[in-house]
């Protein structure tokens, strides 16, 4: 009698980059210490079908089953066209498989700074994103693009920040699309004074740029009249928000005023990330994207609010 067969866990990543980042290679690892992974560089959306293929059919489709796909990158339009590419080899072939994707972090750090926002609103009885005022700076990075949609999706008003008034606008030109209404206007910033402008109605302010780099002045903040929750993702000094410590989780900055830092933010980033491999290795396919990414965190933090309420 033959025996079945049984298959490891394999992550294959495809990594748009000179440099498949280990961060997301480790995670994976730490979700299922068991588990192989195999990474490939620099590759495009003309390179993908070459590996996709080649990774579906050798196991089979049970094999297939524990074979998955984890698309990485720091370039969204090249991860796109990545993904978009797999897609179409999944839709041709026999059987299907789970995509994973998470370009640099970008998605499930958005995700989880979106989720701690609404946490804090909801906790401070702020109330739901719905309608709230929202300034995202740096909004046309990898994180701040994906707050900036998930916000959206969720109906705030959302401005975000960029240096190029053409780069910030074609941003929120394509998630306003992607909604189907006008929630998402852009501010020129090229000198520290113009992001008063900014932050001048916001209630919300997620400051999404690289690490080193501040976005947001004391100064700045106290001119933010209106501002009940300011969050940060940069956790390399100098910090994005200045007098924000990284792992401030609710802190009040000033009267009214509520924090929350970068090292607050990644702990449900991880927990998002662990948990969109799960799903994605527990599922034979489909698509763990921002939007996976989101329902994770939100789901997350609703179910803790309500055990604290109780």
């Amino acid at each position: 009698m033959t025996e079945q067969p049984s298959f490891k866990t394999v992550f294959v990543f495809l990594d748009t980059d000179k440099y498949c980042s280990p961060f997301d290679m480790l995670v994976a690892i730490d979700a299922f210490p068991d588990s192989t992974i195999f990474k490939y560089e620099n590759v495009t959306g003309e390179d993908a079908p070459k590996i996709v293929y080649d990774l579906l059919f050798p196991r089979g489709p049970e094999g297939a089953k524990h074979t998955k796909i984890f698309i990485n990158g720091s370039n969204f339009d090249m991860v796109n066209e990545v993904v978009a590419a797999t897609q179409k080899c999944i839709k041709s072939a026999p059987w299907g498989n789970s995509i994973i994707v998470d370009p640099r972090g970008g998605y499930s750090t958005a995700a989880a700074a979106v989720a701690k926002t609404l946490g804090a609103s909801l906790e401070k009885g702020f109330g739901y994103l719905e309608g709230k005022n929202v300034t995202v700076l740096a909004g046309t990075g990898p994180v701040g693009q994906t707050a900036a949609r998930i916000y959206a999706s969720e109906k705030a008003n959302v401005t975000i920040t960029s240096r190029s008034m053409a780069k910030g606008q074609a941003v929120a030109d394509k998630i306003n699309a992607e909604v189907g209404a006008q929630r998402v206007k852009v501010v020129e910033v090229t000198k520290p004074e113009q992001t008063t402008i900014a932050i001048k109605d916001a209630e919300i302010i997620l400051a999404a740029g690289a690490g080193g780099i501040q976005l947001l002045s004391q100064a700045d903040l106290n001119k933010a009249s209106k501002c009940k929750i300011v969050a940060d993702i940069n956790a390399i000094k100098p910090l994005g928000v200045e007098g924000l410590g990284s792992n401030d989780d609710g802190k009040e900055l000033k009267p009214g005023v509520y924090g929350i830092g970068a090292l607050a933010i990644g702990k449900l980033k991880i927990k998002i990330e662990k948990e969109m491999i799960t799903r994605a290795t527990l599922e034979p396919q489909g698509l763990f994207d921002y939007a996976v990414a989101y329902e994770i965190g939100k789901n997350s933090i609703l179910k803790k609010l309500a055990k604290t309420a109780k």
